[in-house]
């Protein structure tokens, strides 16, 4: 289930950007306290100002928080990008893909996106094998907080 960002996804938001090997390829740094997660959260305002952002993903059976994943826009770059991250004991489940492509059919068929990107630095084998798993194609590399990095790219039909 995805859903907006809500209050009560701080303390999980923190545990989740705790977790060093969740955030070893995302140049992020963790969350200092719940309170911060809870204050990102509370000025995240994506939804407001573009009409889309990242989403909650939740079990849909039990409510578990997963993590999240959806689309950003950059204002820099005026591109949108598919991001995800989840807690690690979720990780090689198909969580990622399945929230990934709701996430791109959303940006395809309810927000008439053309195209989406997809980045993820190079060690990041699991992150790229999602993004092409989905459809994207290898665009380009560049260098991201001092490595190496790939964007995908697809687009909408």
């Amino acid at each position: 289930m995805l859903r907006n960002f809500a209050r009560e996804d701080a303390e999980s938001m923190y545990q989740l950007n705790a977790d060093v090997e969740v955030i070893r390829y995302t140049g992020d740094e963790p969350f200092a306290s719940s309170e911060e997660a809870l204050n990102f959260i509370s000025n995240y305002d994506r939804y407001t100002k573009y009409g889309y952002g990242r989403w909650t993903v939740l079990h849909s059976e039990t409510q578990e928080y997963l993590g999240w994943c959806g689309l950003n826009y950059n204002d820099t770059t005026k591109e949108t990008d598919l991001g995800f991250r989840f807690m690690k004991k979720f990780w090689g489940h198909g969580y990622a893909t399945e929230a990934a492509k709701e996430s791109l059919n959303y940006g395809f068929s309810h927000l008439g996106l053309k195209k989406i990107i997809g980045r993820a630095m190079i060690e990041n084998v699991a992150s790229i094998r999602v993004l092409t798993k989905l459809g994207m194609k290898f665009e380009k590399e560049f260098e991201a907080h001092g490595s190496r990095a790939q964007q995908y790219f697809i687009q909408g039909k």
